[in-house]
């Protein structure tokens, strides 16, 4: 089929190369003249494990394009999948601008019958909008469909690949039988496509999102109770997984979640809700999340005191999760942000995500090439990001580089015992013995 997709932020880069990948014909536009040029050489503006090498595979073979020209591009293509931002409002709703411009534009840019397709997580009734707009706009014949994403940043080609389930929300069963044989291939181990009206469609996406978030949260506080009772976190959490009804995904306690989906989504079914509605279980969710980031630094401040301007502190991992370069609410900008403020010089080191960084600490904070670099004359070494790298490290090696050996892990990757064997003090989060 031949395709356009419009946005190539994490999810239009990757849903276009996937669909390449598929033997689609795909043409991707942005309107960032800096990031087409690097993408039509074959380099990805973002760290996302295995997406450059097909781009580079796809462009070679001529089935991914790219281009700054709309128009060429939707008169190019039977389906139009629609993938740009949608930032936070103010008020915490999610903006739909860019969304209802770029459908405007497709109106006037389309030469005959199109697919539009929402790639972008948009607030329920979008869709609706997008159709209103277009029919304004346009004298041609279109149809409009809802068609969230559910990829994690870090496996997102996997999870696009080989998705649990591809949700399509539209009631044109033509444009459906079009989207399910554009969607076959990746669901041939017999994963569902679910076809449902538009809103549903728009809210399964941020009732998936705000579970998700719901069970950090819920784990985070079990921890926190955990420390103040005297129990350990880990038997909690292994005893918890064990029920099917719970599962053992997405309880592992720390300092919490951040990322571009998590937050924002949750903010914005908060809004979706006003007025009238008040989301109470989600809005302590967020509170939560928020308090949680804080547990860290509070924890290096009750350890040397809330004067740290003569600590020096390492920190390895800055973005949110390993596999990613992102630090959009990244727990790690509250943990040094805090820590900055109380005077610590910070030495910090991630795989990726040292260049999203200096864009937000500056000249603030020391940058290393090195995990142990940022060790030497550490009086402290917080993990706030479980990369794999971080599981398995030379212990009698980092206690020769520190000033002293301490170690506050935000992510529960180490074992409190085997440290404290070795002569380190070990904090970490809701477990008995850290």
């Amino acid at each position: 089929m031949n395709l356009a997709v419009i946005g190539t932020g994490y999810v239009g880069l990757v849903a276009g190369t996937c669909f390449a990948e598929g033997g689609n014909d795909v043409v991707c536009i942005d309107i960032d003249e800096a990031k087409i040029a690097a993408l039509k050489s074959g380099k990805v503006p973002i760290y996302e494990p295995g997406l450059e090498e097909l781009v580079r595979r796809n462009l070679k073979e001529q089935r991914l394009s790219f281009t700054m020209d709309l128009g060429a591009a939707v008169r190019h293509a039977s389906i139009i999948f629609i993938a740009v931002g949608t930032p936070q409002r103010q008020d915490g709703g999610a903006n739909t601008e860019q969304v209802l411009a770029t459908a405007k534009a497709v109106a006037l840019a389309m030469d005959g019958p199109k697919i539009i397709v929402t790639k972008s997580t948009v607030p329920v009734g979008t869709a609706d909008e997008i159709r209103r707009l277009m029919a304004e706009t346009t004298r041609h014949s279109f149809s409009v469909i809802s068609n969230p994403e559910f990829m994690k940043e870090g496996a997102a080609v996997e999870d696009f690949m080989k998705p649990d389930r591809v949700v399509l929300g539209s009631e044109d069963p033509k444009a459906i039988d079009l989207l399910r044989e554009l969607y076959e291939p990746f669901v041939r181990t017999g994963n569902p496509i679910l076809v449902m009206d538009a809103r549903s469609a728009e809210m399964s996406k941020y009732a998936a999102n705000a579970i998700l978030a719901t069970k950090i949260s819920f784990i985070n506080e079990v921890a926190n109770l955990c420390e103040k009772a005297g129990a350990d976190i880990n038997e909690v959490r292994r005893a918890m997984g064990l029920d099917r009804r719970i599962g053992p995904h997405f309880i592992f306690p720390g300092v919490g979640y951040g990322g571009s989906c998590f937050p924002k989504d949750v903010r914005a079914m908060i809004a979706m809700g006003e007025p009238g509605l008040d989301m109470e279980l989600l809005r302590a969710v967020e509170r939560v999340n928020e308090r949680q980031k804080t547990l860290l630094a509070d924890k290096v401040k009750r350890h040397f005191g809330s004067d740290l301007s003569r600590r020096t502190l390492a920190v390895w991992g800055l973005a949110f999760k390993p596999r990613t370069d992102d630090m959009r609410d990244a727990p790690s900008i509250t943990v040094v942000e805090s820590l900055l403020q109380a005077g610590a010089r910070i030495q910090a080191y991630d795989p990726e995500a040292l260049a999203e960084a200096k864009k937000i600490f500056g000249s603030r904070i020391r940058y290393e090439r090195r995990n142990y670099d940022a060790l030497k004359g550490a009086d402290g070494l917080l993990v706030t990001t479980e990369w794999n790298e971080f599981r398995r490290p030379n212990f009698a090696h980092m206690k020769e580089l520190m000033k002293s050996p301490v170690i506050f892990d935000g992510r529960n990757i180490y074992e409190p015992g085997e440290l404290r064997k070795m002569g380190f003090t070990y904090y970490s989060i809701g477990r008995k013995d850290g």
